[in-house]
Parts: C-alpha cells; structure tokens; sequence
C-alpha cells in the first residue's frame, strides 16, 4: 500500500495536470460553476507546482532552484501587498492572498511546460546525436 501511494504522489509531482483535472471534475460535480471549479483546480495544483517545478528542474539539469522558487513566490507577495497598500489604504488579506495564488499558479504553470518542452527538446536532441 505504501509503495502504491509513494507513485500516486510522484506520478501527481510529476504531471499536476491529472491533479488539475482530478480538482476540476470533482469541483463540477459538487454544482460548481465552471470559473469556480476553475479557480478551485488552480488553488490545488498551485500546491504541487511549488515542489513540481524545483523538481523537474533538479531532475533534468541536476540544479536546485528550490529556494529560488520561494523567494521569487516571497519577493511577488511583498511587491503584491506594496502595490494594495498604495493603491488602498486598508488592505484585504483574503483578496490579496488570491491574487498572489492565481499569479504564482500562472508563473509555475508556465515554467513548468517550459522546463518540459526543454528538456523534452534536449532529450531530442541527445538521442538523434548520439
């Protein structure tokens, strides 16, 4: 059972897209709207994109990037909440907090097809000039 576990969690590390879709049919299901549902599967994945991202990347290029990805995630959340205290005097933490998620799932959501088509692009090329 555990081993079944430990490649349920690695095949979800590896690809958060299943995750995603897991998220946004369930979501669906529980008479959500189509945006809801949306935003709920992005909330979730963004999770695993933290560890996914730092991860591929270890598992290509043989770096650690994972506290570069957490001070990049700190230094967006500063400048986030520097931006909703100029703009409003009070500021919405709730509010805040989304936007940040939303951003971050964004930002991981990209690197993460980036650092696969590279490598995938990488891999190409080493297999047709070896």
């Amino acid at each position: 059972m555990k081993i079944i576990i430990q490649y349920l969690v690695s095949i979800i590390i590896f690809f958060p897209i299943i995750l995603f879709f897991i998220a946004y049919v369930l979501s669906r299901k529980r008479k959500k709207s189509k945006a809801k549902s949306f935003g709920v599967a992005s909330d979730v994945t963004t999770i695993v994109l933290f560890f996914s991202v730092p991860l591929s990347i270890s598992s290509l290029w043989e770096k650690n990037y994972n506290v570069f990805v957490f001070v990049i995630a700190i230094v967006i959340a500063i400048i986030f909440t520097y931006i909703d205290w100029r703009t409003k005097k009070e500021i919405e933490v709730l509010r805040l907090l989304k936007k940040t998620w939303r951003l971050y799932f964004i930002l991981l959501t990209i690197a993460f097809l980036i650092i696969w088509i590279v490598g995938l692009i990488q891999s190409i090329i080493e297999y047709a000039f070896s």
